[in-house]
């Protein structure tokens, strides 16, 4: 996948699949199949590593040409150490090659030298882990995310800055009033500049923010803040939010519903159900799943 303005690439695909789906690539280890080799017990090894790059190996090739955009979270990769950051990096890499649109899911967000060394692991031309984009968490100002911004501007790298995410404590900060406004909408009124700066041929802005799919109300009230960005919708699936609450801020395209993309991990990964050791069961039910999330995501936005 080439360079170029994040939001552009993404609606021409997401348009063209005629679905906003996001696949997350959350390797959840206890729930693999035994067959791929992950050790519980041995994390820091070539064949936990070497198994979980094999897994979602599998899952990338299924999500090509069916999904705009995979979403791996970092943390799940980190937690087998650098063999694991390295089974991310050609994830990500063989994903992008095959035309899939990578989100990174890391939350980033430090003092600004430290903001361009991470800008610099991900964001830019040349990055061992080049994502097409990358989740940003705010609190620390805006200097913390000029780097990104920067690279945004220069390289077209999508941004995701959290503002109300989908979790039960969100509520905890997010939600508190400052002279009668909500910190998350705080939040999107101080990126509304930097955001209208960043938008593209297609109209939207490469500067976009996470939306729970579970507070749907608090969406649409970022929606009217921030007009032209696009949302990253975690929630729906296995958090329990229903289609119609994640796609709560989505508005009305030349193709119908657009201005996001709904984020599924667990519930297309491995389902409600029991676990199963059987690496075929899982990739049968991988494929299911997946087709499940498409049609209701595809009728839901026609």
């Amino acid at each position: 996948m080439s360079d170029g303005h994040f939001a552009d690439r993404y609606l021409e695909t997401a348009r063209r699949l005629k679905n906003p789906l996001c696949v997350g690539l959350d390797p959840h280890l206890e729930r693999i199949p035994k067959e791929f080799g992950v050790q519980l017990d041995a994390l820091a090894s070539d064949a936990s590593a070497d198994g979980v790059q094999a897994c979602f190996e599998i899952v990338i090739d299924e999500c090509v040409g069916k999904v705009p955009v995979v979403k791996p979270q970092i943390a799940f990769f980190e937690q087998l150490g650098w063999r694991g950051l390295r089974a991310l990096e050609r994830l990500v890499a063989r994903a992008r090659a095959h035309g899939l649109l990578v989100i990174l899911d890391a939350k980033r967000g430090d003092l600004a030298s430290t903001a361009q060394a991470y800008a610099q692991s991900y964001a830019v031309p040349g990055s061992p882990c080049r994502a097409d984009a990358i989740t940003l968490n705010p609190y620390l100002g805006l200097d913390s995310l000029q780097p990104f911004v920067d690279a945004s501007r220069a390289h077209g790298t999508g941004l995701f800055v959290l503002a109300r995410t989908s979790n039960p404590g969100a509520s905890d900060f997010q939600s508190q009033q400052i002279d009668g406004v909500p910190l998350y909408e705080r939040v999107a009124r101080a990126l509304a500049p930097l955001a209208e700066s960043l938008r593209g041929q297609s109209g939207w802005s490469s500067l976009g923010v996470v939306a729970g799919a579970t507070y749907p109300a608090e969406a649409a009230r970022l929606r009217a803040v921030l007009p032209r960005s696009l949302f990253l919708v975690p929630g729906y699936g296995a958090q329990g939010a229903a289609v119609r609450e994640a796609l709560a801020a989505f508005v009305l395209g030349p193709n119908g519903l657009e201005g996001g993309m709904v984020s599924s991990s667990r519930g297309i990964l491995f389902g409600s159900g029991p676990q199963t050791n059987s690496a075929r069961e899982w990739r049968s039910g991988l494929a299911a799943r997946l087709a499940a999330a498409r049609q209701e995501l595809s009728e839901a936005v026609a």
